[in-house]
């Protein structure tokens, strides 16, 4: 344990740390009003709840994780894709609506949604197939989409929910680790320009034939609070009072009005306008700062992985937290319609908080194992 704690990457942990304390005392902020107006409980409901996520994940990660050796994914990734395949498939028959989506399993004493889980399990997934797949010589072009239908078919059971947020997300992902596959043959080259290609117009049909009314209207931007209902400008309107209230330096910390049960959501969703409106646009911008620090950092360790399937599984987790941001960021902006995706530590949910340190932590153990392997190196040219 000790030997492991030494070659992790501390700016990592530290930021996960960091984020995670933070994300802490915005949720509590956030949600006590929300506990205790709306729910009938304590002010602390939802901070006890997260607080418990966050103690399990972190003990998941030290005390199995990150002891894991990725040789071991080789196993664990495809049972893990035909487990959430099978979920999501029972999820339509068995599943909750929640906002619209019938996305969870009500478990009497914790909900699990399926399709969250499916993120991180896709990226480790397409590591070891790719790890596989590249080290041999000579393979059909045919077999690099193998694992991308599959993914295709999961992607569709998201969108059956209907779920766009999750959809558009685990799209997303696939697409980035597909782009930058480290294959770089002429004919792979015209493949992936055509797949961007086909991405592109994918999108606009998406937006332009596959959007409801209600996340129609959230597209129009302009102006949202003269559209003041439930279902069109009210969320966005509330949130840009909320970054308007708090100015540079914030009304404090727990002194948020629109947290009141004006701003729907205010403890997942719509977070960043509360923070933005307790601690100020200055903290909101360090606050992206960090978060640029760290997909930087993903992206070092990704380009240092010794290993494909290193590599993919640091860029992997870049793109899962970078496209979690922009996807809110822009529904907060009412460039894209809301569809209810958490910010990255911030937002108050268990099955994203345990999926996102779950990577994090399997990304140390790229980094403990390509220092190990660079020490073997070193002793055997001695």
């Amino acid at each position: 344990m000790k030997s492991n704690f030494k070659k992790m990457d501390k700016l990592l942990l530290v930021l996960m740390l960091a984020f995670t304390i933070f994300g802490l005392v915005m949720i509590f902020s956030a949600s006590s009003i929300t506990a205790v107006l709306y729910n009938g409980t304590y002010e602390s409901y939802y901070f006890n709840k997260q607080l418990i996520v966050v103690i399990v994940s972190w003990i998941i990660g030290f005390a199995l994780v990150l002891k894991l050796k990725t040789k071991s994914y080789d196993f664990l990734a495809p049972v893990g894709m035909i487990g959430v395949l099978l979920s999501l498939i029972l999820v339509m028959s068995y599943g909750t609506i929640t906002n619209g989506s019938k996305s969870w399993f009500d478990l009497g004493f914790v909900s699990v949604q399926p399709s969250e889980f499916l993120k991180p399990i896709m990226i480790v997934y397409l590591a070891v197939y790719f790890d596989k797949l590249l080290k041999r010589k000579d393979y059909n072009i045919f077999l690099v989409f193998v694992p991308f239908i599959f993914i295709g078919i999961c992607f569709g059971l998201i969108a059956l929910q209907p779920d766009l947020g999750t959809a558009l997300i685990v799209a997303g992902i696939a697409g980035i680790i597909f782009m930058y596959l480290p294959v770089n043959t002429k004919e792979m080259r015209k493949i992936k320009i055509g797949c961007a290609g086909v991405a592109v117009l994918g999108l606009i049909l998406i937006f332009t034939y596959s959007l409801n009314g209600e996340q129609t209207s959230r597209l129009n931007f302009k102006a949202p609070c003269t559209r003041y209902t439930e279902k069109t400008g009210y969320q966005v309107c509330n949130g840009m009072i909320a970054i308007s209230n708090g100015g540079l330096f914030g009304v404090g910390l727990g002194n948020s009005t629109q947290k009141y049960l004006y701003l729907p959501e205010a403890h997942t969703d719509f977070i960043f306008p509360i923070v933005c409106e307790e601690l100020g646009a200055v903290t909101g911008a360090i606050v992206i700062i960090l978060y640029l620090v760290l997909l930087i950092r993903l992206l070092q360790i990704a380009r240092k992985a010794g290993t494909v399937k290193g590599y993919i599984i640091a860029l992997g987790t870049f793109a899962y937290i970078l496209l979690h941001l922009l996807v809110n960021f822009m529904g907060i902006l009412a460039l894209i319609p809301l569809t209810g995706v958490p910010v990255p530590f911030l937002s108050y949910g268990g099955s994203y908080y345990l999926c996102l340190i779950m990577m994090l932590f399997v990304c140390e153990r790229v980094v403990i194992e390509s220092k190990s392997e660079a020490t073997k190196k070193i002793i055997n040219s001695i």
